[in-house]
């Protein structure tokens, strides 16, 4: 199978960061470019702290300050990719948005021409850390790409 356009799914946990190094691999042995889409889940969307904070001031600076922190730490992603890709000689382009990670990643591969899906797997029990729950039967019953799921490095 001749990969020209790779979607990779990936917002650096250890299984996003595992999926970026297969990616990564097949982008350079097929020379493939690589579109990366960064989801943020769309939990923080309104995200005001209302159960603690006692007045609408301090609730909209709260909210102000996690949407800053959402676009650093997207801007720092987006940022770490394209240099590893410009290092690698991969054409690469990004996509951010806001939603229901399965959702927006359906609605990317059937608006783009991509060849392969890569994402990495959910975390092993126990594991620390927010879940953004991927809705794996959306994603296959809906996916119109072929998914390649990478494990996760703790398994």
């Amino acid at each position: 199978m001749k990969l020209n356009k790779i979607i990779l799914a990936s917002h650096a946990t250890p299984g996003a960061c595992a999926a970026e190094e297969t990616a990564f691999k097949l982008c350079s042995k097929n020379g493939a470019s690589l579109y990366h889409l960064l989801v943020v889940p769309d939990f923080w969307k309104g995200m005001m702290g209302d159960d603690w904070l006692n007045n609408a001031v301090s609730q909209i600076r709260f909210g102000n300050y996690v949407e800053n922190q959402l676009v650093q730490e997207a801007a720092t992603e987006l940022e770490r990719l394209s240099k590893r890709a410009k290092q690698k000689g991969i054409p690469y382009k990004d996509d951010v948005r806001l939603g229901k990670p399965a959702e927006c990643l359906i609605d990317a591969c059937n608006n783009g021409t991509f060849d392969l899906c890569i994402i990495g797997s959910t975390r092993p029990k126990g594991t620390e850390g927010y879940r953004s729950r991927m809705d794996m039967k959306a994603l296959t019953q809906s996916l119109t790409v072929p998914l390649l799921v990478i494990p996760h490095p703790d398994r």
